[in-house]
């Protein structure tokens, strides 16, 4: 599939918004040295913050983010990545800071500006870059979350399309890089076989499961504004279902695939309070900076119906949540049995007919299971899976990946204006009326009423690693 580039040209400069932050030192860091090393940013990278750093300083916490990521095995890649930088300190309320990064970036024309910064400072940037001139010719990144129910997404949008163009505005989800995740549009349109039995009248359910073996990792605060459903369910795991359940595109190129996907999000029936189980791990309210009474959910099921011809009457079954049994992320979509039974045998002991699995972390995989008869006169048989492990070694970094299609222009791996939207429709009827909060014991699958859940037709597949 050929891209379908927006903007005009690379960006002649990389602006961070938030360089002294976690997400720079955890992620962009070593995406912008990978970068460097395939030879892919050559353009100046200026970082901005409040925090009163000197050149030193950000070039200390650049080498030390690569060590710890055990990354340093091209000096002069290294090298060069740190003569790119330079850095701006200011506060983003102050215009006297953008007149700074004015200066700095010189005769640049097409700055991208990245947003590495809380969602709250989100609106103050972006009418900083636009009182100062800054927005003009360039493009901005805005880090996810893209608002947090309907009203504030529409609210961020109006703000980000009143400096940029829509094509100028790329709203990371940084699931949408990962390879695997990929590799699902491809798998599905690439290959003849899918097409005949991908829909209401051969596919059962589906089942998407995001499990985390860890907590909330000192990010209580975070997680206090955020939870499960607003965290993961909404953006990682819708996107997953867009790529699984939209209609083939009707030309080849990545803005056929974001119509197609915001179609998804539009035909997905609104949620109800008896469509979620929401999940609280025991220890949670111990966690630093969690309220003691705290009714945040750290674990979140969800029933999902796309009302569209395709996959009418087909339930679509989300969980994601801490503290699970294991890291992991997966994807089962369960089809029918046959018609008629001529053996009795036909569904396997576990009550599953043939089924497609995706494992989308911690490796890829694709595996489709299938019954195949054991040796003598019985007809007795056994279910199999024909199982491929997709190795990625030296995959592009979803960021790098992300950062690299930013500064070219390229959307494809981008969420629309229209689709942040839709996504945040099925979801705002449960973000303040909600069912009630269950405890789960960690190493557990969440709680025991996420299984009556799926109770009609099944029960949850735990990722097989």
């Amino acid at each position: 599939m050929s891209k379908t580039n927006t903007g005009k040209g690379h960006a002649d400069a990389l602006v961070i918004f938030g360089v002294t932050g976690d997400l720079a030192r955890k992620m962009i860091f070593p995406a912008l040295y990978a970068m460097v090393k395939r030879g892919v940013l050559t353009v100046p990278v200026i970082g901005v913050a409040s925090s009163p750093w000197t050149i030193s300083k950000l070039h200390k916490q650049v080498i030390d983010s690569l060590k710890q990521a055990g990354k340093i095995d091209d000096q002069p890649a290294l090298n060069r990545l740190l003569e790119l930088l330079s850095y701006v300190s200011g506060d983003y309320n102050d215009p006297n800071t953008f007149q700074a990064l004015k200066q700095i970036l010189g005769k640049s024309r097409r700055p991208a500006h990245y947003l590495a910064i809380p969602p709250a400072l989100f609106s103050t940037v972006i009418k900083g870059l636009a009182a100062s001139g800054l927005a003009h010719g360039a493009r901005v990144i805005v880090e996810k979350p893209f608002g947090r129910d309907l009203a504030s997404a529409r609210e961020l949008n109006r703000i980000a399309l009143s400096a940029f163009p829509e094509a100028a505005i790329f709203r990371i989800d940084h699931y949408l890089g990962k390879e695997a995740i990929m590799n699902i549009l491809y798998f599905r349109f690439a290959n003849s076989f899918l097409e005949p039995i991908w829909n209401r009248n051969y596919v059962k359910s589906v089942q998407i499961t995001l499990g985390e073996s860890f907590g909330v990792k000192g990010r209580g605060a975070f997680y206090e504004s955020a939870g499960c459903l607003r965290d993961v369910v909404q953006n990682h795991l819708f996107q997953i279902v867009a790529l699984l359940a939209m209609e083939p595109p009707a030309f080849q190129g990545f803005g056929a695939v974001q119509n197609e996907k915001a179609k998804v999000f539009q035909a997905m029936r609104p949620l109800r309070p008896d469509d979620i189980v929401r999940g609280q791990y025991s220890g949670y309210k111990k966690e630093a900076g969690v309220a003691k009474n705290s009714k945040v959910e750290t674990f979140c099921a969800a029933r999902l119906h796309i009302d569209s011809w395709r996959w009418q009457g087909v339930p679509w079954y989300l969980r994601a949540g801490k503290y699970l049994a294991t890291t992991a992320a997966e994807v089962v979509i369960e089809l029918k049995p046959p018609p008629q039974m001529l053996f009795d045998d036909a569904i396997s002991a576990h009550g599953r007919s043939n089924y497609l699995r995706f494992r989308l972390s911690p490796n890829s995989a694709i595996a489709l299971a299938a019954r195949v008869k054991r040796p003598g006169k019985e007809f007795v048989g056994e279910q199999q899976e024909l199982f491929l492990l997709d190795e990625q070694h030296g995959a592009e970094t979803p960021y790098e990946r992300l950062l690299s299609d930013a500064m070219t222009g390229d959307a494809a791996l981008f969420t629309r204006e229209d689709a942040v939207e839709a996504a945040w429709s099925v979801v705002e009827g449960v973000l303040d009326t909600h069912s009630p909060l269950h405890t789960y014991q960690p190493g557990s699958w969440g709680p025991k009423q996420a299984n009556t859940l799926i109770a009609a037709d099944g029960h949850w597949y735990d990722p097989i690693l």
